[in-house]
């Protein structure tokens, strides 16, 4: 059985891990980008108050995209582990298979649908603290 798993999702573990590779350097370049632009930034006829303003934003969406990225590579190394434990493809929360047609369009999923959409419920309808 854990062989016939194996060949299964083949191609789709070596789709995790290409994918792994890409948000990798991914994250380096985003890391590396940030510390040339500090560099090149000249004085702004506006004044610091622009300047700081400016580079505000950039820290805030450079941190943003950084933490998604991070959170995909952490999904993906999430399947990669499940794979070597021969519980890749099955639901992390009820146990039963993840449809083959939701595997391919996401591998690192790791919810079934039903699952997943009653997880999107519940958050939808969760009380937010005051």
């Amino acid at each position: 059985m854990e062989g016939e798993m194996t060949d299964k999702y083949k191609k789709l573990h070596a789709q995790l891990e290409s994918e792994h590779k890409r948000l990798t350097v991914e994250l380096e370049n985003v890391k590396t980008s940030a510390s040339t632009s500090e560099e090149r930034r000249e004085g702004s006829p506006f004044g610091k108050r622009e300047e700081e303003a400016t580079e505000t934003l950039e820290l805030e969406k450079r941190l943003a995209l950084e933490n998604r990225i991070r959170q995909e590579i952490s999904g993906i190394e999430h399947a990669l582990d499940k794979y070597e434990k021969g519980t890749y493809g099955l639901c992390d929360n009820c146990g039963k298979p993840i449809a083959q047609e939701r595997l391919e369009a996401l591998p690192q999923a790791s919810l079934c649908v039903n699952c997943k959409a009653l997880l999107a419920k519940n958050a939808n309808t969760a009380p937010h603290p005051k």
